[in-house]
């Protein structure tokens, strides 16, 4: 056993859009997979369960297509996942994951004995499903449907009824999954229900565009390597490098801030000790050298 001071690596983007049929799910992923890929649609697989709705954006360029057919089994959509991964997708659609739940909840009812107990023939399969996903070496948009339901909304001094998005039909705690949840709604807005990024959290709806995608690829390289920072940070020997250094790093000062403080205090502790006259005893320039 060993303890190891925590750092965030290069990370894939697992992230779910979860909104009601005709939101604009399936556009909002390709949007998000031109900005992860540098606009490479041919780096970009779907896995389409949607009855060919993948098929509508071919105008937006040349991405993959990889269609499923009924039963659509949590083994199927691995061995799909596989597929895409050996062809060296970098960004694979899931569109939608609903229909595995579905499946699931089907085969579920069709399983003879104790209800409560049958579950523990269906969670693995479903524990499977999600950790092929969290595990691909690959960035991934997974789609859910919501229940539909209508409000009513006040326009002009008239109520009228306006289509809404509700509750993922996924498992309970499926986001939970998730880097990021997007909701969109039927008038294509989006919020971040969820944001472990901190990028979109709190922020106003919003429509998703290759820059939205884009943001994320930075955030995603922007963890490539702190033991990389801190031998930067170590091998500074002028205040003046610290400080650009202290800059370049802005996302990560909270994990370096210790790093930069040391080497500060080695570098005025080394100029004190070759020219004491330039420095006064608090460690800062003096105004009379």
């Amino acid at each position: 056993m060993k303890l190891r001071q925590s750092e965030r690596k290069r990370a894939k983007i697992k992230l779910a859009l979860q909104g009601s049929a005709g939101s604009g799910k399936t556009y909002s992923s390709l949007m998000l997979a031109q900005g992860l890929t540098g606009k490479d649609l041919t780096k970009v697989a779907i896995i389409d369960t949607e009855n060919g709705s993948a098929d509508l954006y071919a105008h937006l360029g040349q991405y993959n297509v990889l269609t499923l057919e009924p039963p659509f089994t949590p083994e199927k959509y691995i061995q799909a996942i596989d597929v895409c991964l050996r062809a060296n997708m970098e960004v694979i659609i899931l569109d939608s994951i609903s229909q595995v739940w579905d499946e699931l909840l089907d085969f579920h009812s069709k399983l003879p004995g104790n209800s409560f107990t049958n579950w523990n023939k269906v969670t693995p399969r479903q524990k499977a499903f999600m950790d092929k996903i969290l595990q691909a070496p690959a960035h991934i948009i997974a789609t859910m449907r919501t229940k539909q339901d209508y409000v009513l909304q006040q326009k002009d001094g008239k109520f009228i009824p306006e289509k809404v998005g509700l509750k993922a039909i996924q498992r309970d705690g499926v986001d939970y999954e998730f880097t990021i949840v997007f909701d969109i709604d039927i008038k294509h807005f989006a919020v971040a229900s969820k944001d472990r990024t901190n990028l979109f959290s709190g922020k106003p709806e919003f429509t998703i565009n290759t820059s939205t995608g884009r943001k994320i690829l930075d955030w995603c390289n922007s963890g490539s390597n702190l033991e990389e920072a801190r031998v930067k940070i170590k091998e500074c020997k002028e205040l003046e490098s610290l400080r650009q250094l202290y800059a370049h790093y802005g996302n990560w000062r909270e994990e370096l801030e210790y790093d930069f403080k040391i080497q500060k205090d080695t570098i005025v502790s080394k100029q004190t000790l070759l020219n004491p006259k330039t420095f006064s005893t608090n460690g800062t320039t003096s105004h009379n050298a």
